[in-house]
């Protein structure tokens, strides 16, 4: 992969920044492509702009093209992520920035891509298009996480959020529904559904709290992520509110179950139902479900689930962002841990984290960690 090789003055910067805040406009939307961002630049000024269309078409470098509004000649593209070079579904990002006689390209990151990876780069150079590379390529890679994982290990990002009391319980007794953390908080944690490709929770969670797992936040509606349900036995209530909506948004089960009976009934009311190995501990094949939803196409997974789930994703490293909404409340003794037999104050024993941002909704308090890499 091509190496930092540019000087950049404050005027490229702000325009890569421009790039960056339109690619996160596509996050939760663009899966399986990655969210990119393109600026067109000419004398000193914007004169074209987009991010990547829903379900990952048209891409960004197209549609800024199409929007700008003087001829593109001698202007200069910020791109938050290599031009793609292959010939897919539309044609490759390269030829449409040649076609339109830039004369230079500002990229913050390559494409691993095995069709892209260095190709894009290498077309635009000898067709005698100057490229500038690096530019806040941490900022872009890390944007684009999710899709950089898929390739590399073949799992998406895992965001774990947690809301619980003071004293880390997320419910006042077993098996009982209720809200700890408030409403403010919740409208908060919508947000984070709205920017992941799916959602993620145990049977338990959606037996005891029958939720929708939908984006509630007016106006985001539509960027409702796919519900994922880790079921081993079908035990998902067919009367439920998962069910009743898995015609208006996506409803995928993971299942060890091999019953073709209680398979069909589930997709006859329209989920997808993926039949998985079970590991040593007799439970779904954690790395296995990850695998899964990276083979289809899910870069961002969001988990809301319960306490098992937690500290499975955490014993197997498989956490990069947690999020952690804490009321001021305190439960006590009688509550239900966040994480199951796994003390807070131990999490450092299987993952290295470091906390990236923190502040309050309401009377609650929440913080951001990512994993160290």
């Amino acid at each position: 992969m091509k190496t930092p090789n540019a000087q950049f003055n404050d005027d490229d910067c702000a325009y890569m920044q421009t790039a960056l805040a339109l690619a996160r406009r596509g996050l939760g939307q663009v899966h399986p492509n990655p969210a990119v961002g393109c600026v067109i630049v000419k004398d000193n000024h914007i004169i074209g702009r987009g991010w990547t269309g829903v379900g990952g078409r048209p891409h960004a470098e197209t549609i800024a093209l199409n929007n700008a509004i003087i001829d593109t000649q001698g202007s200069t593209a910020y791109v938050t992520l290599e031009p793609c070079a292959h010939h897919g579904q539309t044609p490759p990002c390269v030829e449409a920035l040649i076609k339109a006689k830039i004369s230079r390209a500002v990229i913050a990151t390559g494409d691993p891509d095995p069709r892209v990876n260095g190709n894009g780069i290498a077309m635009l150079e000898k067709a005698g298009i100057k490229v500038d590379f690096g530019l806040l390529q941490k900022q872009a890679d890390d944007l684009n996480f999710g899709f950089l994982l898929k390739i590399k290990e073949n799992r998406p990002l895992v965001t774990v959020k947690i809301a619980s009391s003071a004293d880390g319980k997320i419910a006042k007794s077993k098996g009982e529904k209720s809200w700890i953390t408030g409403p403010i908080s919740r409208m908060r944690g919508h947000l984070y559904r709205a920017n992941h490709d799916a959602i993620m929770i145990g049977i338990g969670t959606a037996i005891i709290d029958d939720p929708m797992l939908d984006c509630r936040i007016e106006g985001l509606e539509e960027r409702s992520p796919i519900r994922v349900i880790l079921d081993s036995h079908l035990r998902l209530p067919l009367d439920g509110k998962l069910c009743k909506s898995a015609q208006k948004i996506p409803l995928w089960i993971m299942t060890s179950c091999d019953d073709l009976n209680k398979i069909k009934s589930f997709e006859q009311i329209g989920a997808r139902v993926f039949c998985l190995n079970k590991d040593q501990n007799n439970q779904l094949d954690i790395d296995l479900v990850m695998k899964t939803l990276a083979t289809n196409a899910i870069t961002r997974l969001l988990s809301e689930g319960g306490s098992q789930l937690n500290a499975s994703l955490i014993k197997a490293s498989l956490i990069d962002h947690l999020i952690w909404f804490k009321s001021a409340t305190n439960i006590g003794n009688d509550g239900i841990d966040a994480l199951d037999n796994m003390a807070i104050n131990r999490l450092d024993q299987h993952l290295k984290l470091t906390k990236i941002d923190e502040g309050t909704t309401g009377p609650d308090h929440w913080q951001e960690f990512k994993k160290i890499q």
